[in-house]
């Protein structure tokens, strides 16, 4: 059912509305390199993933600049860690290449390898995942570099430790068992991976090497969901037997001061939605720089560990990234939005999902207890959150609410575009009258369903 269209007096907010794509959607199976941006709303993108995901605080304050010279000034970072650089055009994305390279900053070919953001400083883990890489690199360099994998196929490398990256899904896991032994698994997240084999370094790069190659025999594009199960038993005898190694019952948040088993202090910070202005970034790393911090670290979840700080300086620098606009304190419940770049940021979004996404926060606290995600999306590609969530949709009517599931997912309501604001009031009233005691936000949706949620929403 789609809620009555509003008249002029129902508040329709004209920055959500007033963008509205114009040409044909584009897929999600591009990926925007330095060689390939991508066209979006603002221009040219870029996505890079700096070697290990380390960088110097000149370093990335040296990105900043140039993304204020030669695009928009804005940067983000997506959920994976990686970094966007918008608003380019095609004469300045060569300059922008040229600063990078003048920084020192090294951006390894081929798709993209996550590795553990702690890596290398966390006495916790169990193994070495920038290691792993680089031998990974250096044994199937001409493998990972072929045209015919897919622009955006996935591989993490999982070394464990306090910051590990069993919820990050990918088309190739390795993730260490012990100091010298390493699982391969394929097409998910540390629970629904699909895991082939364990062995060593040289055995584990071995099994990626038959995946990749199998993974081109298959044809261009291919991702590791596209193989066959019947492909894979004949070749790894284990797949059937081997069990998902265990994780730890807590992971370390991103956001706020942490503290290793060694004593080094980690101070995670997450721009607002995972989105940043040039001066906004440049001066907070001005100011974690006279403060002690000497390197960064990006992370999945939207942010970055400041590394380096002494302890009694910490709060100087979450006090001056409050002021920038970004969270240095664990909790905030801007945490639990996963927001898109949205419309003026991107060509197929419907609504500008920050500006939503603040209104939200203020009309429906009841909504971020810690139970629930609320992604964002300002079209049914999804590109802020793979996971089931409850999901706004930006469509050309207004939004699809899905409870529980992907942007491109059935609706459970359709919001036409003035009463979007309305619908949100009543979605929170709604878990605010009918919640038990002790009963999540989550918890309280998923009893009510669609049909009470529907019936909320269209109450006056």
């Amino acid at each position: 059912m789609i809620i009555e269209a509003a008249t002029a007096t129902d508040g329709i907010h004209e920055a959500d509305l007033q963008h509205r794509p114009t040409a044909k959607m584009r897929t999600r199976g591009a990926c925007p390199t330095l060689a390939a941006p991508m066209p979006t709303g603002d221009g040219l993108l870029v996505r890079l993933r700096p070697a290990g995901g380390a960088l110097t605080p000149s370093q990335l304050a040296t990105l900043a600049r140039s993304a204020a010279a030669h695009g928009n000034g804005i940067l983000e970072i997506t959920a994976r860690g990686n970094l966007q650089i918008r608003g380019l055009r095609a004469e300045s994305v060569e300059k922008l290449a040229a600063d990078i390279d003048a920084a020192g900053i090294t951006v390894p070919n081929g798709p993209a390898i996550e590795i553990s953001p702690l890596h290398g400083i966390d006495p916790q883990e169990t193994s070495d995942p920038a290691a792993m890489e680089m031998a990974l690199r250096s044994a199937l360099r001409d493998l990972i570099a072929s045209p015919r994998l897919a622009p955006k196929l996935s591989i993490v490398i999982d070394g464990g430790g306090a910051f590990g990256l069993s919820a990050l899904s990918a088309d190739i896991r390795i993730v260490a068992l012990s100091p010298t032994d390493w699982l391969v698994a394929i097409n998910g997240d540390g629970e629904t991976a699909t895991r082939l084999a364990t062995g060593p370094t040289a055995a584990a790069i071995s099994v990626v090497d038959e995946i990749l190659n199998l993974l081109v025999t298959l044809g261009q594009g291919r991702r590791a969901r596209d193989i066959d199960p019947a492909l894979l038993r004949p070749r790894f005898p284990a797949v059937d037997n081997l069990r998902p190694p265990p994780s730890p019952a807590v992971t370390m948040p991103l956001s706020g001061l942490h503290r290793l088993a060694d004593g080094i202090t980690l101070l995670g910070v997450r721009p607002e939605f995972g989105q940043m202005r040039a001066n906004d970034l440049t001066a907070l790393l001005e100011r974690a720089s006279a403060l002690g911090a000497t390197a960064i670290r990006l992370a999945p979840g939207r942010g970055f560990f400041l590394i380096g700080l002494p302890a009694d300086r910490v709060a100087a620098v979450q006090t001056a990234a409050a002021g920038y606009g970004f969270s240095a304190q664990d909790g905030e419940t801007s945490e639990h939005i996963a927001a898109c770049s949205g419309a003026g940021a991107c060509g197929s979004a419907f609504y500008e999902t920050r500006s939503l996404a603040r209104r939200v926060l203020a009309a429906a606290p009841v909504l971020f207890d810690g139970s629930l995600t609320l992604h964002l999306s300002g079209c049914a590609k999804g590109c802020a959150h793979a996971r089931p969530a409850l999901t706004l949709t930006g469509t050309a009517e207004g939004y699809d609410l899905i409870l529980n599931g992907l942007a491109a997912g059935q609706p459970d309501e359709r919001i036409a575009g003035g009463r979007i604001d309305f619908a949100i009031e009543r979605l929170a009233r709604s878990i605010e009258d009918n919640r038990g005691a002790g009963e999540s936000a989550a918890a309280c949706l998923t009893r009510l369903g669609a049909t009470g949620v529907s019936k909320a929403l269209r109450q006056e």
